[in-house]
């Protein structure tokens, strides 16, 4: 191995210096609920930390990104090198554990909607993407754009929390449909009212596929947020079923989305070869499932314990000790791992996209009308309950996986 010249390592500590002080600079930017220190989980030797651990002023939901912090990271002449080749699961493992075609989304535009602004989300985006080979998706090349809530260019105050959300939503939907255009759409506040605007923008732009990782606890209030945010007939809205293990959260629980759970997704010898189980950590952390106290069951859900809306209807990928490769620099160093059903709500979105513009009212009902086109999930639990398929997996429907895992495009499919 060459020794690095006197002047490489003077390069490279100038460099180090430099992003020392953007860093410090972007620190006013935030809002107080980046600067917390948030709590550390771990599980099999890995460690992470919630991106949205604590609520900035005003905020009522909150992201379901999960960082890991001891990613494995590869070394070089001078040490540690953040930005170096990602550790995490990529598009190629992705495609391969859901049976999905490469090259995918073209026609099709997916929105995402988050709170506050990420300055870095476009540049990441495309750095994730040149990565991975994957084309191009820019504002200069017509692929992508990034609005407020309302749609204009002003946009809202920025957050390295949200940014790591951000960054996990944009390289998901690339990695699933890299042909499909993208929106994002960035709400002023993390609360459902700038949130669900910010819904209703999406799909005034045109996107028929929405996806949001976010969510709180259930209100009888929500009633009303689905009618003015998330009854959009044709639209294929996707929500996370939330991070805290047992309990439904909103708008997981409108009936009008496609509520997503969580997997752990590991390599196996088997035929398909890959296996999932329940994603669960803890009691309290954990893929979100659940009967609602509030929602109206779909009609298409027949379930027979839960009178009201059951989360989730499909799972994906969201256990951080599986998790997915991201790439973010806006309150991050480059290259990291992310978990949490903010991984699944955005590949879920993703899958739709590659089965094109939907062609049912409420897309959720596709799964239900092709059951045996997905990987059922049998084991795992998130949590005790009654009766125990709202928490526990089994074979056909259950709570913390729905249906069960795309396997191919059918089961999105009108």
């Amino acid at each position: 191995m060459r020794t690095p010249t006197p002047a490489a390592r003077k390069a490279v500590l100038a460099l180090a210096g430099a992003a020392a002080l953007a860093i410090s600079g972007l620190a006013a930017a935030v809002p107080a609920s980046a600067q917390a220190t948030p709590t550390v989980y771990s599980k099999g030797g890995t460690s992470w930390v919630r991106a949205c651990d604590t609520l900035a002023k005003g905020d009522t939901v909150s992201c379901h990104a999960l960082k890991v912090t001891n990613a494995v990271q590869q070394v070089n002449a001078f040490g540690v090198t953040p930005n170096a080749a990602p550790s995490g699961y990529g598009p190629s493992d992705l495609l391969s554990a859901y049976n999905l075609p490469a090259n995918g989304g073209a026609g099709q535009t997916i929105a995402i909607v988050d709170a506050y602004d990420d300055p870095n989300a476009e540049s990441d985006m495309n750095t994730y993407r040149t990565q991975f080979g994957l084309p191009a998706c820019t504002t200069a090349n017509g692929c992508f754009k990034k609005v407020n809530e309302t749609g204009g260019t002003k946009y809202p105050r920025s957050s390295t929390s949200w940014s790591g959300e951000i960054s996990l939503d944009l390289d998901m939907v690339s990695a699933i449909a890299p042909n499909a255009h993208v929106i994002l759409v960035e709400a002023s506040t993390a609360n459902m009212t700038d949130l669900g605007t910010g819904v209703n923008t999406a799909v005034k732009l045109g996107a028929k596929f929405v996806s949001n990782s976010y969510g709180g606890s259930e209100s009888s209030t929500d009633t009303s947020y689905d009618s003015s945010y998330f009854n959009h007939p044709g639209v294929a809205i996707t929500v996370s079923a939330g991070d805290s293990a047992y309990g439904a959260q909103y708008p997981a629980a409108s009936p009008y989305v496609t509520a997503v759970g969580g997997t752990a997704l590991k390599r196996d010898s088997s035929a398909r070869g890959w296996s999932e189980s329940v994603w669960s950590t803890s009691s309290t952390e954990g893929t979100g499932s659940g009967c609602s106290a509030y929602e109206p069951k779909p009609s298409w859900q027949k379930d027979s314990g839960c009178a009201h809306r059951t989360i989730s209807d499909v799972s994906a990928v969201a256990d951080p000790a599986t998790g997915v490769a991201v790439y973010q620099t806006y309150g991050g160093n480059g290259w990291a791992v992310y978990g949490g059903t903010s991984a699944s709500s955005p590949i879920i979105a993703g899958v739709y996209a590659l089965a094109g513009a939907p062609t049912t009212t409420y897309p959720a009902a596709d799964g239900y009308a092709h059951t045996s086109a997905l990987n059922d999930v049998t084991t795992g639990s998130n949590g005790t309950c009654s009766p125990s398929y709202l928490c526990t997996a089994g074979t056909g429907y259950d709570g913390p996986t729905g249906l069960g895992t795309p396997n191919g495009l059918t089961a999105f499919t009108g």
